[in-house]
């Protein structure tokens, strides 16, 4: 099969990375959106045009009435020693099976470009990286944000969160100040330091996300309850026993539901 269930992704040299943890997660009960993984050589195909892996995709596609979110998979992405975040393309709340299939073939082809070859050669690997492809649900998150299992600088034993309203491409993007919290292992202890957060980006009803200006009083209310922050350091708990510890996690809110979004380790 070219395109598999994300957590009959086993081949982290056929799928990359990324769906290989994830499948992983998926397989251990962590509540990671459903979803399919492309193998780089099936991606290549789709970009050349070949009908039978298009149609393939586009069955697994339409077998449900989810909207997706388009993800790279690279060979060596999100490895121990290199996250090759914000590296490659994402292509968020695809509505149709012609939008799919481009955004696949954006992500593939963002293997070529000029900073991931640049990224890839400088971690000694040769260029350019198989980019493999994700598809998942979209998750129209009400909040989302990071995770570190333990303090990214001083490796404290600590949670480290950052939370916005809507996706988390308002943090990754830099788009605004998130809230931040510190959070101790097992939570006995959370503190909050409010962020400026002038606006969010949420899914559009055509496909595709906007961004929207908040409402100063929204801006400045914490993202998290308390109790939202608890189940985020339990979250880490179940991670940190499936892939060790000192982790980078995503995560996103939906109707008081959280969700596992991607899961690797810490890297410089």
């Amino acid at each position: 099969m070219s395109v598999v269930p994300l957590e009959e992704a086993f081949d982290p040299l056929a799928y990359g990375g990324k769906a290989v943890q994830l499948g992983a997660a998926l397989r251990a009960g962590l509540p990671v959106p459903a979803g399919y993984a492309i193998s780089h050589e099936s991606a290549i195909r789709i970009i050349s045009g070949d009908e039978t892996t298009i149609r393939e995709l586009i069955t697994a596609a339409g077998a449900s009435s989810m909207r997706f979110a388009v993800r790279s998979s690279a060979v060596g992405e999100d490895g121990d020693y290199a996250s090759f975040a914000g590296i490659y393309k994402t292509v968020l709340n695809i509505a149709d099976g012609d939008r799919l299939l481009e955004a696949v073939r954006l992500i593939a082809d963002s293997g070529r470009s000029p900073q991931a070859i640049a990224y890839q050669r400088k971690q000694g690997g040769s260029a350019p990286a198989p980019v493999g492809v994700i598809v998942q649900e979209t998750i129209e998150a009400d909040c989302s944000g990071v995770m570190f299992t333990r303090h990214p600088v001083t490796g404290e034993d600590e949670r480290v969160i950052e939370a916005c309203w809507g996706l988390g491409e308002s943090i990754a993007s830099g788009r605004i100040i998130p809230d931040l919290y510190t959070v101790s292992r097992g939570a006995a202890s959370i503190s909050v330091h409010i962020g400026d957060k002038e606006t969010a980006i949420v899914p559009d009803e055509l496909g595709g996300t906007h961004e929207v200006k908040l409402d100063p009083s929204l801006s400045r209310q914490a993202c998290l309850t308390d109790e939202q922050a608890r189940q985020l350091d339990g979250l880490a708990a179940q991670c940190e026993a499936v892939f060790g510890e000192a982790l980078d996690i995503e995560w996103a809110y939906s109707n008081h539901r959280l969700y596992l979004l991607q899961c690797r380790k810490i890297t410089v």
